[in-house]
């Protein structure tokens, strides 16, 4: 194994947090396999809220860092609190810089499409209507976002149809896209999951889907492999970033 590089800043994955073990423990795995991927890096997680270790303890043990904010898309939690967060924890002698967010990018797609593979769902199935199920957010461009993936997979499968779904602060809601997808003539749906890890948000979606009928759920991104690249491609980029700023 390579050693850490004590010259290059610490990659530092920044999860909003959630009080589901589940989630943290999926996240953990998720920077596991960071590691695995870039033993040369010094590779931490913090949580902005709901879970240990903090950002504002983490920041403080390094003297360089690279935030990467573990999100798929633009909305409040990366236009506001993981802003907000690493200017709390910043101080004297302390350089960080700010990553972008996951989304959008084409393995955040083969990875969901990889999970609904999984869960038995053949892209060439014409009897089945996917639904993409997202968190939602008051921030339309992260739901257009999601529309847009949904979109692309509807062009490029033989589905019946493909609808993105909210959990909350935007529609449509599941039931209302498994109806969509069951009048443009799906027999059988399936969820795939636009979330990185399980939670609350995600146990509603199972809920009102299941409630609704439909015949596969598909797990959250996770671990993979193509994720925990972008996570280390994110952290790579920045890092050029802020040394073209600084030349």
């Amino acid at each position: 194994m390579r050693p850490v590089r004590q010259d290059a800043p610490a990659l530092v994955a920044v999860a909003h947090g959630s009080h589901d073990p589940r989630s943290a423990a999926t996240v953990w795995a998720l920077v596991d396999a960071v590691r695995g991927q870039r033993p040369e890096l010094d590779v931490r997680l913090a949580f902005l809220d709901l879970a240990v270790p903090r950002i504002d303890t983490v920041l403080p043990q390094v003297e360089r860092a690279v935030v990467v904010p573990l999100l798929l898309g633009h909305a409040f939690h990366a236009t506001v609190d993981v802003p907000g967060a690493v200017a709390s924890a910043a101080r004297p002698g302390l350089d960080i810089a700010v990553a972008d967010v996951l989304g959008p990018d084409p393995r955040l797609e083969q990875a969901a499409l990889r999970r609904l593979a999984e869960a038995g769902v053949d892209a060439g199935d014409p009897d089945v209507g996917v639904v993409l199920a997202a968190a939602g957010s008051v921030h339309r461009p992260a739901n257009a976002a999601v529309a847009a993936v949904a979109d692309r997979w509807a062009r490029s499968t033989r589905w019946a149809g493909v609808v993105p779904a909210f959990a909350c602060a935007a529609s449509p809601t599941v039931p209302e896209a498994i109806e969509q997808l069951r009048a443009a003539g799906a027999r059988r749906i399936a969820v795939a999951s636009w979330f990185l890890a399980p939670g609350l948000l995600l146990d509603k979606v199972t809920r009102l889907a299941t409630a609704a009928g439909a015949a596969v759920l598909a797990d959250p991104l996770g671990a993979d492999a193509a994720v925990a690249q972008l996570v280390a491609d994110r952290y790579d980029a920045a890092l050029r970033g802020s040394l073209a700023r600084s030349a």
